[in-house]
């Protein structure tokens, strides 16, 4: 029942259905987090997201290089560079995250508890002050 309401909901509000390809375009992309009910549908959502984010970046970057040859203002060419690289960042941030909305919680990484990445539990966590901290 749940599946037929959601694809109802789709075709009546003009939303993709599963069979369909994601959008492109950012605003559709985000009517698709509406309807994006599987977990590989929500890590395909980001992983788009991501991709257009780099489109994004690469457009700020011909942006930049424009401002810097019609000798604009310095410093519209730095805050466009700079936003390049934000755009870059978060990109590379989404294509991290976004597998685990394809992956369930499992106990070492269910929510509440700290993840360990491969270190031994029990071993101790150098403060912020302690030497062997400051020499990372």
């Amino acid at each position: 029942m749940t599946v037929y309401a959601q694809a109802l909901h789709a075709a009546l509000y003009g939303l993709p259905t599963q069979d369909e390809p994601l959008p492109a375009a950012l605003d559709a992309l985000l009517q698709a987090t509406h309807t994006a009910t599987a977990p590989e549908q929500k890590t395909a959502v980001l992983r788009q997201v991501a991709e257009q984010l780099r489109n994004a970046a690469e457009i700020i970057q011909r942006y930049q290089y424009r401002a810097q040859w019609d000798r604009l203002p310095d410093d519209v060419a730095k805050q466009l560079a700079d936003a390049h690289d934000q755009a870059q960042q978060i990109a590379q941030a989404l294509d991290r995250v976004a597998p685990a909305f394809s992956s369930p919680p499992t106990a070492d990484n269910a929510p509440g508890q700290q993840p360990t990445h491969g270190r031994n539990a029990s071993a101790p966590v150098p403060s912020p002050t302690s030497p062997a901290a400051r020499h990372r």
